[in-house]
């Protein structure tokens, strides 16, 4: 790349005037940022009119301790904030951010430096020469600035603020992660130690049964088919307990992990079932989704990042206008090096044109503006998919309800069908086939009902966790 280079010596009377004449004369190359415009819809799709037509408190709005009331899990919360290796990554992603900011902010401001030196030298007497002692002394200030007078490095402090904004955000979206993902996985503790508990009363039941049905056998009033028909719903039982376990213990590993712990066991508090959670959540309005999302938040700073850089590639097209200083004082002895006579300066003026370098200025800028559409359209796909989580969750919470609904109706039948069957093959009006169809029914039932309590609070996490909430502290 040829340059076209002026160099100007400046007097010292010359030199403010034209500071200020640059200072005050300076522009901002670049387009200014404007959020761009979306469409967000007039109420989220999954909820009741009635409540949208409600006042516009969302539960995203509330703290994860309002949300979450179970003081274990609200514990684990705490600590998995406090120790989880994804926060403290996070977190150092905004001390870096920091000291970028630091860095780049530096370069609009002028560079000092000084330099102190001091000589003595001493010689002894040689021949007709004799002895002398030789001292200086010098000390030399030096300033450079490199004026920002196309705006180049304010754009480009601009784009370092964003990025330390979007980092901010994008701790915060790890910190709602987390907590969901802490929710989730106890929720899910919670009802695998529900299943454990179904399952081992079934297998005590299923034992009595077997132990009356090896009886009647014995006597002659029953077939061995019937011992082998009990002995299924005994090992069943016992099969789905030993699955249980291995999976209440790796779920307790995937806590421990949330939980930046080795693996280990997890304290439990309340039961699946006593879970509080209302029939219906507050979504609030859709346009607020845009300011609580941090994932959200994020891309729009990096949107803004992008932008500002779009002015730092478009200021190359622009002269750089430099000014170097470098006052100092030397002298031959130390003791008049402050002296009036001893003072030195200089004062100069740079100015440096691109002429010619094939097209990389320009095509520097078409790279900028192309990675800011991208952006964009980053933004504005985040947005989208911002509402489809809102309304996928607003959709799940009421469906798994009317789901748990009817599963209780059908596990109370099952029951029912189960208890009536003991009884008959107790009295010998039936077979044992007929208990084992509701026996397996009945199990299959409860385990069903369990699983949909799971989900609907499930369901309620991605509620919280799709409107923005959870990191608020």
């Amino acid at each position: 790349m040829k340059k076209f280079v002026v160099q100007i010596n400046l007097s010292a009377v010359a030199l403010p005037a034209l500071v200020c004449s640059l200072l005050f004369g300076g522009c901002t190359v670049g387009p200014q940022y404007k959020r761009p415009a979306v469409d967000v819809p007039g109420m989220y799709r999954g909820l009741p009119e009635a409540e949208a037509a409600k006042a516009p408190e969302s539960i995203g709005d509330q703290k994860w301790a309002e949300v979450f009331q179970d003081s274990q899990l609200q514990q684990l919360i705490r600590t998995a904030l406090q120790q989880n290796y994804d926060v403290r990554i996070a977190a150092t992603r905004v001390l870096q951010a920091e000291a970028q900011l630091g860095i780049t902010r530096s370069n609009q401001f002028p560079v000092v430096n000084v330099d102190a030196s001091g000589t003595s030298v001493r010689n002894p007497a040689i021949g007709p020469i004799p002895s002398y002692t030789f001292n200086s002394g010098r000390i030399i200030g030096s300033a450079s600035w490199d004026i920002d007078f196309w705006g180049k490095y304010r754009r480009a402090t601009e784009a370092a603020r964003a990025q330390l904004l979007a980092s901010e955000w994008g701790q915060r979206e790890v910190n709602a992660t987390l907590v969901a993902n802490v929710a989730s996985a106890y929720f899910q503790l919670r009802e695998l130690d529900q299943e454990l508990e179904i399952s081992r009363n079934a297998l005590a039941s299923r034992k009595e049964s077997l132990e009356l049905t090896q009886t009647l056998e014995q006597h002659g009033i029953n077939s061995i088919l019937d011992v082998r028909q009990a002995e299924q719903l005994v090992y069943t039982a016992s099969a789905e307990i030993a699955d249980l376990e291995r999976r209440i213990a790796q779920e307790e590993n995937l806590l421990s992990i949330f939980l930046g712990q080795n693996p280990g066991t997890i304290a439990r508090g309340k039961e699946l079932t006593d879970q509080p959670h209302a029939p219906v959540v507050p979504a609030g309005l859709p346009s607020s989704l845009l300011e609580r999302r941090p994932d959200i938040r994020q891309a729009e700073q990096q949107l803004i990042a992008d932008n500002a850089q779009i002015g730092v590639a478009r200021a190359a097209y622009f002269p750089d206008i430099s000014l170097t200083a470098g006052p100092g004082f030397q002298s031959a002895t130390l003791g008049s090096l402050f002296s009036g006579s001893s003072g030195l300066w200089t004062f100069a003026g740079n100015i440096t044109q691109p002429i010619f370098n094939a097209g990389a200025i320009r095509s520097n800028v078409r790279l900028r503006e192309a990675e800011q559409q991208q952006l964009l359209l980053t933004y504005q796909q985040a947005i989208q998919g911002a509402f489809r989580d809102v309304s996928d969750a607003l959709i799940g919470y009421q469906k798994d309800q009317e789901f748990r609904a009817q599963e209780e109706l059908l596990t109370q039948s099952a029951q029912s069908a189960a208890q009536l069957s003991g009884m008959r093959y107790k009295a010998g009006t039936t077979n044992y086939l007929e208990v084992l169809t509701n026996e397996t029914n009945y199990f299959s039932a409860q385990l069903t009902l369990a699983q949909a309590r799971l989900n609907e609070l499930q369901a309620l996490v991605g509620i919280y966790r799709a409107l923005g909430g959870g990191w608020q502290q």
